[in-house]
């Protein structure tokens, strides 16, 4: 059985700013409070490849990995997948961003499936991947939706 999870929230900001800022990895430790860091590893055109580390979870597990991400800006699509998968046999990723009445709908939809040896199965996984994600869009349209937001993330 593979996981998979497709969560998605309204932002009430143009198109350009949300795109630009939640496709701007750098700054994504920052923008996301589950990550302690990001690091570029390297750009190929539009693909840029990188490792994301988390703070420790609740049972002190340090989740690190490296992934690939290419956004498609005439689709308003980013297509992703873990190059190194960690705890996952494999994660993939596709975010859309949609216009909608009231701003842009932002949405993330994660393929997935668990290692025997990981700390979580498939579906405990895909029920952290549920709630942490409305934690972290609900942040992200927060930051985005104030007024002084760039200065509180430096972008």
């Amino acid at each position: 059985m593979a996981g998979h999870t497709d969560n998605h929230i309204v932002i009430d900001r143009p198109m350009d700013l949300v795109w630009d800022v939640t496709n701007d990895v750098e700054s994504w430790p920052r923008l996301f409070s589950e990550y302690a860091s990001a690091e570029i590893l390297r750009r190929q055109g539009p693909t840029v490849r990188f490792r994301l580390t988390m703070h420790p979870d609740t049972d002190g597990n340090v989740w690190s990995w490296v992934s690939e991400r290419t956004p498609d800006p005439a689709t308003r699509t980013v297509r992703a997948h873990r190059v190194e998968p960690g705890w996952f046999k494999y994660m993939n990723l596709f975010w859309e961003y949609e216009e909608v009445r009231g701003g842009v709908r932002m949405r993330w939809v994660q393929d997935f499936e668990m290692k025997p040896t990981s700390p979580l199965d498939d579906g405990r996984m895909t029920d952290r991947l549920n709630a942490n994600t409305v934690i972290q869009m609900q942040r992200i349209k927060q930051l985005l939706e104030r007024a002084d937001f760039r200065t509180e993330i430096q972008i």
